[in-house]
């Protein structure tokens, strides 16, 4: 009996330290950033290293991590690394990673609020709000990412507009046209930041706080 036990605590601890390798991965606030890029489509390490503003090299030495855990993967084509989330699952995990640490963490709200209340009367409205705008075709939804995530997958319906491209929209539709804008999800602020330019250019504009991601899983959840 009493070999019995020791297996099975052995077989305990070896669990949860298996289980560890996923908590000491996510331990960096930059692999996080590496996984939420991710979540919106495959990426060379030259792609992550722009996106997350960090070096090469740096990225690479993320990704080895990253991979030693299991969370992503690569192909390669021609000269290019590819990498990409290892399982569709890790997108709803970062989802409930999200929702619980805004719940728990007070300094999550407080830094949203404080960047919120910066800009001026920028409204934010509900997935369900913007569905039911999008049925009524009563606005132009627009996609802030780049266009090769937009390409990959996009809400139905949404037309590409990168960031950087804002000033193309705002000079090529009528000013009557009520907008939303949406971008990677609660982590990106460019939804924010897009309303307020548009509003300051005589636009009625929204901003959704939830990506494509946010909004799959909850209207199939609907």
């Amino acid at each position: 009996m009493e070999d019995m036990l020791n297996s099975a605590k052995i077989f305990k601890e070896d669990l949860y330290k298996q289980l560890a390798r996923i908590g000491k991965c996510l331990s960096s606030d930059k692999r996080l950033e590496i996984l939420n890029v991710l979540s919106n489509g495959s990426r060379t390490v030259e792609k992550i290293a722009t996106c997350t503003d960090m070096n090469i090299a740096n990225v690479s030495r993320h990704l080895q991590i990253l991979l030693d855990a299991k969370l992503v993967k690569f192909t390669k084509k021609g000269v290019y690394v590819i990498y990409s989330l290892a399982d569709p699952e890790i997108i709803e995990f970062l989802s409930s990673l999200w929702r619980i640490s805004e719940k728990q963490l007070p300094d999550i709200s407080r830094m949203k609020d404080d960047f919120l209340n910066n800009l001026d009367d920028v409204q934010t409205l509900t997935m369900d709000e913007v569905r039911e705008k999008i049925n009524n075709d009563s606005i132009i939804l627009v996609d802030l990412r780049p266009k090769e995530e937009y390409d990959m997958d996009h809400i139905a319906g949404a037309i590409s507009m990168p960031m950087e491209e804002l000033d193309t929209l705002i000079r090529e539709i009528p000013k009557n046209t009520e907008i939303i804008a949406y971008c990677r999800g609660p982590l990106c602020v460019y939804s924010a930041l897009a309303t307020q330019k548009l509003q300051s250019e005589g636009f009625r504009a929204f901003r959704m706080e939830e990506g494509l991601n946010e909004w799959q899983e909850h209207f199939q959840l609907h």
